[in-house]
């Protein structure tokens, strides 16, 4: 099934203007991070994940899906191309997890030139993803409608940081090396089968809300935080009310014949994991 960008931005709820502009590109942003929820059911089920722009579109459009950071911004990428955005596509290495040796590329980004200007775009670094764009400069922080980031030269490239728990957090280093869709194929084989793969090992959904708040899921413990940062958690105890309270938590989409998800399949997810502990 093609990308179609009228159902695109049906499935964001975005109702304003379809333009290349600095407006239109903030909105799309923000619509899509509180819209689509960042997730890795797939991982965990063991099914391949598809890159190209018809299994983007039928998985998190049609089928109401979320997915990791080569599905989001693949498919926002698809999105803005389609408006007129000039776009390229980046790779970045996570820092999140302090590890403990240079760790490789394995999260997709990119970056979009407004009237000579450049801008960062990412919809899909899970529960610290950004919700809007933020400009490509240094040392300045810049405020977003779910909190501040900033970004650092650290030679070769760029550092992004959160601003969290009264200090600067580091997300992830990029540079502006040009990504092709053979990079992240592989990147993306990594990340879905590699053991030792955070995305193998633990259930992970986030969705930002409108109202400056996020949904977190890790594992069996949904949280709810308010735009003030106040957190009310919630553990599951069995693998049929957690699988309600995500369909409704996050809007996701199980039905559909080839991406959807079935209480039996969620309760192996559930099993594993427990397992896993």
């Amino acid at each position: 099934m093609k990308f179609c960008l009228t159902r695109y931005l049906t499935r964001i709820d975005y109702k304003g203007r379809a333009q290349a502009d600095l407006a239109t590109l903030r909105d799309i942003h923000l619509h899509h991070v509180c819209a689509i929820p960042f997730e890795n059911l797939d991982v965990l089920l063991e099914r391949p994940i598809q890159l190209d722009a018809e299994s983007l579109f039928a998985k998190l459009v049609v089928a109401r899906r979320g997915g990791y950071c080569f599905e989001q911004n693949g498919l926002l990428k698809l999105a803005l191309n389609a408006l007129g955005f000039d776009v390229e596509d980046l790779a970045a290495r996570v820092l999140v997890m302090a590890p403990a040796e240079m760790p490789p590329r394995t999260h997709r980004l990119m970056r979009i030139r407004i009237d000579d200007q450049w801008w960062l775009a990412d919809v899909g670094f899970g529960g610290s993803t950004l919700s809007a764009p933020i400009r490509l400069m240094a040392d300045q922080p810049q405020q977003t409608p779910h909190g501040r980031y900033r970004l650092v030269r650290q030679e070769p490239g760029w550092l992004l940081q959160r601003w969290q728990e009264e200090n600067w957090q580091p997300l992830y280093l990029f540079d502006l090396a040009m990504q092709y869709p053979s990079d992240y194929q592989m990147a993306n084989h990594y990340v879905a089968s590699w053991p030792e793969s955070h995305f193998r090992h633990h259930l992970l959904m986030s969705r930002w809300l409108p109202d400056g708040g996020q949904l977190r899921l890790y594992n069996d413990r949904l949280t709810r935080c308010d735009s003030d940062g106040n957190e009310m958690q919630q553990l599951f105890n069995d693998s049929s009310s957690l699988f309600t309270a995500l369909r409704q938590a996050f809007n996701l989409g199980t039905d559909d014949k080839t991406h959807g998800i079935s209480e039996t399949a969620f309760h192996q997810i559930w099993s594993d994991l427990k397992i896993l502990k």
